[in-house]
Formats: structure tokens, C-alpha cells, sequence
């Protein structure tokens, strides 16, 4: 079996191991393939693993050896699923393997936010405290979280988890879901999306991109939100009107909004997000701590000896 991976730098960038996928067949890695390079890469191969690499059905059409495509995460959007289906290759992914590590930067930068630990320390480099007359100073607000109101858009595995971390802090939480509000976990209110974006504190999205959530966060909704409030995206990009949240920014409209992801990644130069002061943007690493990519890579080598041995497991399509 010739196993193809075609983008794994960003999961494996030399400090973890694909030995255990040698177990199963001939594997070649590639760090990054530009999509000119995917269907010479991958010509010969039985089974490709990508990340971001898009599997058209353009480049189906041309591996008639294939037979699995493993995505090496929870999205598979970059495969086209159909085409897949008709030529009966199976289609796996890795799920629920970064929920904690996701939850845990939804955190990271609301309290960048609230209290601002980077601001002081780089100060303080710089002599700040050192030269203060009392024994404390501060210059910025230093909101507590205890009793603010959280709002989630998306109840599933790692929006549960943000409400669990939300109602540790002593918050108030609530959600628009699709569930109803007995499917719930206890401590979160089921809510409509005007009282959702009327009365949030805080609003962190974790839903998936589709025609009805592309945009949710636009000019209008962010008009319906408290100038107060803090938006943070570690979902998907396109989520939000990125040039909508820049203007909402500068105009005051929005406290802060923080991102892990962005429509286009990496970002272009111009991105209107990237100079606004209260825009906190990190490189979509939400999910790259190293016990996530542990478990991004057991399961997913796990997916291939599955898929081996006639038992396919994580299927999408198959």
C-alpha cells in the first residue's frame, strides 16, 4: 500500500513521528504541496492523507488508484465529498481531538483581553514598575469575568467545553443552538440570536460554516451587539465580515474582537483586522498544542490501519 502525505509540516513539523504509519505501508511526506504538485504527488498512491490540500474532484478524476483520502483533522471541506462517494473511495477524519486545546485559547485570549498580562509584562521590561511611586499602578480596564454574561454560537464538543470553563469563572452562559434547550448541558440557556447578541459579554463562535452561518457576525448583527462586548472566533474564518468587525473597531461599535482564524490564511498584508488595536489575531494554532497533535496523529494513523484492515473507522464517505 503507497500511503501519500501531502501537508505534513503543519501537523508533525519534525518534533513527533509517522513511523508507526511505515507499519502499514510505503509512506512518502511532504511538508507543503502547491496544487499544481497534488496530482503528481500523490499518482501512484493508494491512500493520501491532507490538511489543507484540496482533493477536487478535478484531482479524483485523475488517481485512479485511490482509494481513502484521511483528512488530518476535523473539517473535511477540502475534499470534494461527492465526487468521493461516486468513486467509492473512503473518507475519514480525526474528530474532537483539539476540544480541550481550543477551549483553552478561547480562554487565553479573553483574559489577554480583561487582564492584559502582555501589556504589564512588556512594561515592566521596560522599567514601568520600576520607576512607579506606589506599589501598583494600572492603564487599562481590568474587568472581572465572574457574573459577565458568555454567549456560544455552537453547542457541540468544544462548545460545551467553553461553557464548562465560562461557568467555572462564575459566568453566565447561553447559547444558539440548533439543540433544544432539554439536550443542554445544565448552566446553559437556550436563547434567540437577537437575545443572544443584545445581552453577550462575551460571544465566542463554534459552529460550522455553511451558506446560513458564512457571514453570521456582519455589519447588522454587530450593530445589535454591546460596544462592550468581546467577539472571539476559533471556529472558521469566514464566520465573520472581517472589513464589518475592522469598522465596528474603529468605530467603537466593539470592545475587542480575538481570532485564531481568518478567511484567507495566512492573511493578506492589507487585512483590515491586522492594524485595528483591538483586534487580538493569532496564526490559527488553537489547535496545534503538542498533546492535540499527539492525538491528531494516533487517530489518524489509527484511521489508516482501520481502512487496512477492512474496517474503516472516523468515515465521512464510505
Amino acid at each position: 500500500m503507497k500511503i501519500v502525505i501531502l501537508d505534513g509540516y503543519t501537523a508533525n513539523p519534525g518534533d513527533l513521528s509517522w513511523k508507526s504509519l511505515e507499519e502499514v505501508g510505503e509512506v512518502t511526506v511532504y511538508d507543503r504541496t502547491a496544487p499544481s504538485e497534488t496530482v503528481a504527488r500523490a499518482a501512484d498512491a493508494d491512500v493520501v492523507l491532507t490538511n489543507k490540500v484540496v482533493i477536487s474532484r478535478e484531482v479524483i478524476q485523475q488517481l485512479p488508484l485511490l482509494k481513502y483520502v484521511g483528512v488530518l483533522a476535523t473539517g473535511y471541506n477540502v475534499v470534494d465529498i461527492e465526487a468521493a462517494r461516486q468513486r467509492g473511495i473512503v473518507v475519514t477524519n480525526v474528530p474532537a481531538y483539539s476540544t480541550d486545546s481550543v477551549a483553552q485559547m478561547v480562554f487565553a485570549h479573553l483574559l489577554t483581553v480583561t487582564n492584559r498580562t502582555e501589556h504589564y509584562a512588556i512594561q515592566n521590561r521596560n522599567g514601568r514598575w520600576s520607576s512607579n511611586p506606589d506599589f501598583i499602578y494600572w492603564d487599562t480596564e481590568l474587568p472581572e469575568l465572574a457574573g459577565k454574561t458568555f454567549g456560544i454560537v455552537g453547542v457541540g464538543n468544544i462548545g460545551r467545553r467553553v461553557a464548562q470553563i465560562a461557568l467555572a469563572f462564575g459566568m453566565k452562559v447561553q447559547a444558539l443552538t440548533s439543540k433544544s434547550a432539554e439536550q443542554l448541558p445544565e448552566g446553559i440557556a437556550k436563547v434567540s440570536q437577537e437575545e443572544l447578541l443584545a445581552t453577550s459579554d462575551v460571544l465566542s463562535l463554534h459552529c460550522p460554516l455553511t451558506a446560513d452561518t458564512r457571514h453570521l457576525i456582519n455589519a447588522d448583527t454587530l450593530r445589535k451587539m454591546k460596544p462592550t462586548a468581546v467577539l472571539i472566533n476559533t471556529g472558521r474564518g469566514p464566520l465573520v465580515d472581517e472589513q464589518a468587525v475592522a469598522d465596528a473597531l474603529a468605530a467603537g461599535q466593539l470592545a475587542a474582537f480575538c481570532a485564531d482564524v481568518l478567511t484567507d490564511e495566512p492573511p493578506k498584508a492589507d487585512n483590515p483586522l491586522l492594524k485595528q488595536p483591538n483586534a487580538y489575531i493569532t496564526p490559527h494554532i488553537a489547535w496545534a498544542t503538542k498533546e492535540a497533535r499527539i492525538r491528531l496523529l494516533d487517530v489518524a494513523i489509527g484511521n489508516v490501519r482501520a481502512f487496512a484492515n477492512g474496517q474503516p473507522r472516523n468515515v465521512v464517505v464510505g
